[in-house]
């Protein structure tokens, strides 16, 4: 969400960060409009006085016996102008805030121009690629020969994109998600929430899924909307909040379920886990202030990145061009893993600074300053730490073996009940 305050300072700027979005000129429209409703709302205040005034010399008229007509004339007609521009106003109000909503975030400076992904900045590269001595699989190739990925139920079930896991997969997953979950909360000091699922049309707003996303997400008849990720429950813990300064940062996780329609996806990765309407993800969420943003964004992708690296996965981190970043995020970065039954990589994690963006929208503040009497909008950062799906792909791909097994990670060994291996 956008300051129309500052829209209107420097309208050039706005619409030079806007045109880096792929939009053409907004400020002319938003400042016109702003300036009517700013009128509108001028003129009340104005009508307001001069009813004032009336109705005291209206007062003083009849005590001394006075002919008021013309004044009381006067003060109806101001309340028919003012009952007009109170409509008009009612209507300003939600046009603008609309119109503010609708726009994406403002792109760091240092994010690169480009139209889409091909235009995305390797930044670094960590480990090695895993050399088979025979062709690697895809990991729906290796589930399904174990026995233990059913795409075939999933389907009798609930239709594409749904997996049905068995046996050591299905341990696996959960072994990834405690791995993930365990390693944030005792390492990184993030506070772990369970938090609901369903969440309402305000918190939706306020991560910046409506407007813009209804139609990737699912709705319920009462209303209520399923979690695309834990990030709209976590980051509106504070909406609508004034923190203490010194409670910042907050820092908090979840392992959840998320719900995605993936409408914008058909014809995509349709086969395999990579792209499901139900997944389990950890999300890291941090609240922040301003000064100390870039420092927890580049804190909260190291965290992502560990998981990585204690996996032992190959990846690379990816800093998002202008085309390929999110609506709501100032500067993004992407982590990468590669994927061997691909000969690929693949999104694994992204870890987003949105700056003030979502506060504004949600309303989120906190008291600045020695005296705490400065009220200023805090910064919000979201990530995925990991995705548990699309780590239990990594896994099964660069763990596979000859046979057709799946090696286990050491790290994973404790959460697997000591298993070393998920037999052929």
């Amino acid at each position: 969400m956008h300051d129309i305050r500052a829209i209107r300072a420097d309208p050039a700027a706005f619409d030079a960060a806007m045109a880096r979005r792929g939009l053409g000129p907004v400020s002319p429209a938003l400042v016109a409009l702003d300036a009517e409703r700013r009128a509108a709302q001028t003129a009340l205040q104005d009508n307001q006085a001069r009813r004032n005034a009336l109705t005291k010399q209206v007062g003083q008229g009849k005590r001394t016996g006075a002919d008021t007509t013309a004044l009381e004339a006067e003060s109806v007609a101001i309340g028919h102008d003012s009952t007009a521009l109170e409509a008009r106003v009612r209507e300003l109000d939600p046009a603008l805030h609309t119109a503010l909503a609708a726009l994406p975030n403002v792109l760091d400076p240092d994010v690169p121009d480009g139209a889409d992904e091909t235009g995305n900045v390797e930044l670094k590269r960590w480990g090695t690629m895993p050399v088979f001595d025979f062709a690697p699989k895809e990991h729906f190739q290796l589930g399904e020969a174990l026995g233990l990925m059913d795409f075939a139920n999933a389907a009798k079930l609930a239709g594409s994109r749904f997996t049905v896991l068995r046996g050591g997969l299905a341990r696996l997953e959960r072994a990834l998600g405690q791995f993930m979950i365990d390693l944030h909360t005792g390492a990184h000091g993030y506070d772990e929430l369970s938090v609901p699922l369903l969440v309402n049309d305000a918190a939706f707003f306020g991560t910046n899924q409506l407007p813009k996303f209804a139609e990737d997400s699912f709705r319920t008849t009462d209303g209520r909307w399923l979690i695309p990720t834990a990030e709209v429950s976590l980051t509106n813990m504070v909406s609508g909040e004034i923190l203490a300064e010194k409670s910042l940062p907050i820092r908090v996780t979840a392992l959840t379920e998320c719900f995605r329609s993936e409408a914008g996806a058909a014809g995509r990765d349709t086969r395999g886990m990579l792209r499901q309407h139900q997944f389990r993800k950890v999300e890291l969420v941090t609240i922040a202030h301003p000064d100390a943003s870039d420092a927890e964004h580049e804190r909260m992708t190291g965290c992502a990145e560990k998981v990585l690296e204690l996996l032992g996965l190959s990846y690379r981190r990816m800093l998002l061009c202008a085309g390929d970043t999110g609506f709501g995020a100032a500067r993004t970065f992407d982590l990468e893993v590669w994927l061997p039954g691909q000969n690929a990589w693949r999104e694994i994690s992204s870890c987003s600074n949105t700056r003030a963006f979502q506060a504004r929208r949600m309303n989120a503040r906190f008291r600045a300053g020695a005296d705490g009497k400065t009220i200023a909008h805090v910064h919000t950062l979201n990530g995925s730490g990991v995705a548990v799906g699309r780590a239990l792909i990594a896994v099964m791909e660069n763990y596979q073996q000859a046979d057709g097994s799946i090696a286990v990670p050491e790290v994973l060994r404790p959460y697997m009940k000591g298993d070393v291996r998920i037999p052929a």
